[in-house]
């Protein structure tokens, strides 16, 4: 079955690793660019985009395998969080992302967040929460912070899990997503008895999170990090997770077997109206997949890609391709 493809090119913007988010009436773009950190926004469900707005310009900025900015919307604000000159760094508009606020550290320990790769999750009315692997100590280690108040402040940040071996996977981003409750299910790649694999674990408080569980029947044996973190979203009262293990893309619901999409890496997932939609990249080009029937490529070159669920239905898309973004409206 063909999967038909609103395909609206929005223009392309000179930048790297977008990120989207969206709520009622907008929908927000944080990507890089050097050392500048930009957002883009649409109030068309993504149709066209305003002139993008520059939201910080740190000395050093990582924006390489999944380290880039993540943007969120909480209630009346946009949340972008970046890990900038070494900090966990997060910056707050209330008019639309027209203006930014100063950037405030959400780490405690000065440049803990190096590594840059961090996740960034909102239950879309206030409740926000950060988690990123952390250098303060020998050995990565996953930390966390959270606000109540929409990123006007962080609450402490804490220590989340460490691996029984001595270090989580060095170079895998973690993901999270927040339900409507403000709940948190948070993923991130283990390393333990020589495996490499995906974990998921969930707060119920907003304070603490659970044991971690492992995904997925098989397990990557791998002396090396893969730096492919996967993605992470909510089907309503589902959790739906999507990884790579080996050359391969997985979907998973915690505590059932996994599915094998196909062959690819850097997969990322959204889920709206009881619908899934998954990206991935391979040799091919970008993949999609809504949830069932078979895969269908809807770019020949991209890296990268980020997918949102629109409040008014379907899906946004963008990734990289050849240094510039590409933004397509799915179906």
């Amino acid at each position: 079955m063909h999967l038909a493809i609103a395909a609206l090119l929005i223009g392309q913007m000179v930048g790297r690793e977008p990120q989207l988010a969206a709520g009622e009436g907008l929908v927000a773009m944080a990507y890089g660019s050097d050392i500048n950190i930009y957002v883009a926004t649409s109030k068309d469900q993504g149709k066209t985009f305003a002139a993008p707005v520059l939201v910080a310009a740190p000395k050093v900025l990582q924006l390489t395998r999944h380290r880039g900015p993540r943007i969120a919307v909480a209630g009346n604000a946009l949340i972008v969080n970046a890990v900038a000159d070494g900090d966990l760094m997060s910056w707050r508009s209330v008019d639309g992302g027209k203006t930014w606020s100063k950037g405030v550290r959400v780490t405690s320990v000065p440049t803990a967040a190096r590594e840059g790769l961090h996740t960034l999750a909102s239950d879309g009315r206030g409740n926000l929460f950060a988690a990123w692997l952390d250098l303060r100590k020998a050995g990565t280690q996953l930390y966390g912070a959270w606000s109540r108040d929409g990123g006007v402040t962080w609450r402490k940040d804490a220590l989340l899990y460490e691996s029984p071996d001595g270090a989580i996977c060095t170079c895998c981003a973690p993901s999270a997503v927040a339900d409507e409750k403000g709940g948190v299910d948070l993923m991130f790649r283990n390393a333990v008895g020589g495996s490499r694999d995906l974990w998921v674990m969930h707060s119920h408080d907003r304070e603490t999170f659970g044991r971690p569980e492992k995904l997925g029947a098989g397990t990557w044996k791998i002396s090396a990090c893969p730096m492919d973190g996967g993605g992470i979203a909510r089907d309503g009262a589902k959790t739906i997770t999507a990884w790579r293990r080996e050359e391969d893309i997985y979907v998973d619901e915690p505590g059932k077997p996994e599915q094998k999409l196909g062959a690819g890496k850097d997969v990322a997932i959204a889920a709206g109206k009881d619908r899934v939609c998954a990206l991935w990249v391979n040799a091919g080009g970008l993949e999609v997949w809504n949830g069932g029937g078979k895969p269908e490529v809807i770019s020949k070159v991209a890296a990268f890609p980020s997918v949102v669920a629109l409040p008014g239905g379907g899906f946004l898309a963008a990734w990289e391709a050849g240094g510039s973004i590409e933004v397509k409206r799915l179906p």
